[in-house]
């Protein structure tokens, strides 16, 4: 059994494989780096930026953010379910992952980052973290995120239902990831990725985003948001599986998914979730440390190198502090835990209502002209 190494003997592995090397020129004769495995990363770096991200923060971003829990929570550490985490084995083996259920619309990240495999000397593995460590550095107040390299590739898929969805219990959710190797408030830190959220495919024929940011940023809003009072569902359409309930901005295109709704409520994890209302910094943090340990589930870290010299760093947020929605207030609020809530200011004038394009997107930048 590969065992999964904690926050700490992770962080002390990476300094100690970027210190046992003087910085090398890399055959391109450009670019230096403090070990030449490192490299061929900047190639693939420019690649993902000029013909896959835009240098933008928007759903391609999104989809290679989502591809690493997909791929790296496919582990057990009892043997319940097959699969060797951060491998890249929904890529390698896409064709029986992305059948799964709670795999659903992963298909689009895989296709989209396939091409990159071919054209670049790496594995799937570090194709998959490295691609989301480099699309999330162009979302404004997002960490800059760790980055180690030399997972070898998958040699079997991951079994089906080792993914939560959306519509589990938190019983479940939380039992799950104990068995992935997270505690429960890293299952509250790793949703700080639903910041720079959008769903395909909970709301049929429609694009809706989990809280208000259009475009995306990375900031606490999101676990603001999913603490307010729900009104209603987007485009007026329910889904009748559970993964969705009502949202406090409907009208906005925001959805809400019920797995959200539950952790930030229940008493388990509420605090958690409450700590980072108004806190980017603590919410960073928490982040940078649980996606640190979700891109190396399943590896011998001490076998890997740090190349994290090749993650750019993160624009600055422009608005630091959540804000109420035009329209909600602190009585909006569902508060679960004893702490006291934070004060904070209200968006002022008339709530914003998003007109949907013709295909059902809710990003009018995205309507066909």
């Amino acid at each position: 059994m590969v065992l999964i190494y904690s926050v700490v003997t992770v962080a002390l592995a990476a300094f100690a494989s970027a210190a046992n090397y003087r910085r090398v020129t890399c055959p391109d004769g450009v670019n230096t780096a403090t070990n030449e495995a490192c490299c061929v990363f900047f190639a693939l770096r420019d690649d993902l930026q000029t013909n896959l991200f835009d240098n933008q923060c928007g759903e391609d971003v999104h989809e290679s953010l989502r591809l690493t829990f997909h791929d790296g929570v496919g582990f057990s550490t009892t043997g319940a379910f097959a699969g060797n985490g951060a491998d890249g084995s929904i890529i390698l083996f896409s064709d029986i992952e992305t059948n799964f259920a709670a795999n659903a619309g992963t298909d689009d990240g895989v296709d989209a980052l396939s091409p990159f495999l071919t054209r670049h000397n790496v594995t799937a593995g570090d194709l998959i973290q490295f691609a989301a460590a480099v699309g999330l550095s162009n979302c404004p107040g997002a960490p800059q995120l760790q980055f180690l390299a030399g997972r070898p590739n998958a040699t079997i898929p991951a079994g089906d239902g080792a993914i939560p969805q959306p519509q589990d219990s938190v019983d479940s959710i939380l039992s799950r990831f104990a068995d992935a190797g997270f505690s429960s408030n890293e299952v509250i830190h790793l949703l700080a990725s639903h910041t720079v959220a959008r769903s395909d495919t909970l709301v049929p024929g429609h694009q809706a985003v989990p809280f208000d940011s259009t475009p995306f940023t990375f900031d606490t809003q999101f676990f603001l948001e999913v603490l307010l009072k729900g009104t209603g569902v987007p485009f007026g359409i329910n889904n009748t599986d559970g993964a969705e309930v009502d949202s406090p901005l409907p009208n906005q295109g925001e959805m809400r998914l019920q797995s959200d709704f539950a952790l930030a409520r229940d008493s388990r994890t509420a605090c958690e979730w409450q700590s980072m209302v108004d806190n980017q910094a603590l919410m960073n943090q928490n982040f940078f440390t649980a996606m640190m340990k979700l891109s190396n589930v399943g590896q011998d870290v001490n076998s890997l190198i740090d190349c994290s010299e090749l993650i750019p760093s993160p624009a600055a947020l422009t608005k630091k502090e959540a804000n109420f929605p035009a329209g909600t207030n602190a009585s909006d609020v569902q508060q679960v835990c004893s702490s006291t809530f934070p004060t904070l200011s209200a968006d002022t004038g008339a709530p914003t209502t998003i007109p949907e394009c013709p295909d059902g997107d809710i990003n009018l930048a995205d309507c066909p002209s």
